[in-house]
């Protein structure tokens, strides 16, 4: 099943200061993150951003903060997205976007419980893998087979990012293709 933008939302997860740090390879993350963000703006995909308990994990990180406006963080102390009213509140005024794009961290906790949250909502979970990561690599990819085998769809933001623009030649393109670059 072919992705629209007009189809989707997406779901930033817990990106916060005090955490980002011990990322398994938050350097290269935080460029792809960055990126995917850029994207979806300039395809006009509505951004969700969570933050997980902001008094113990700190801020969304600066980088990330700079490129969304405005940004309106949900805080959250359950680890699924879903746990929130405010989530749901967001999702509910765009019931024509079964889609839902996952990026954030950490992949084995709070990417994992909103994914397996959303598929028993009827939604498609969409997860962006080169846009996730956990503090350990095995904890990374052990959770991103366990969200595929129940149907999430894995996908790199790349790759999600042309799928969402659908044809090449237009103003649009010219922007992502520039991104990617």
């Amino acid at each position: 099943m072919k992705i629209s933008r007009e189809q989707c939302v997406a779901i930033l997860i817990d990106v916060q200061e005090r955490l980002f740090p011990h990322i398994y390879q938050h350097h290269e993350l935080e460029q792809n993150l960055v990126r995917l963000i850029q994207g979806l703006k300039i395809l006009n995909v509505p951004i969700i951003v969570t933050q997980q308990y902001t008094r113990g994990l700190g801020e969304t990180i600066p980088p990330i903060k700079e490129i969304l406006d405005p940004f309106q963080p949900i805080e959250k102390l359950t680890f699924s997205c879903c746990g929130v009213p405010a989530v749901w509140d967001h999702l509910g005024t765009m019931e024509e976007r079964r889609y839902v794009i996952l990026f954030g961290i950490e992949t084995h906790v709070c990417v994992l419980q909103t994914a397996l949250d959303l598929i028993r909502e009827d939604f498609v979970p969409v997860i962006v893998e080169d846009c996730v990561s956990s503090r350990r690599l095995n904890d990374k990819r052990v959770a991103l087979r366990r969200m595929e085998a129940v149907g999430c769809i894995l996908t790199t933001s790349e790759s999600l990012l042309f799928e969402l623009l659908g044809k090449a030649g237009t103003d649009t393109f010219k922007a992502i293709s520039r991104l990617v670059k």
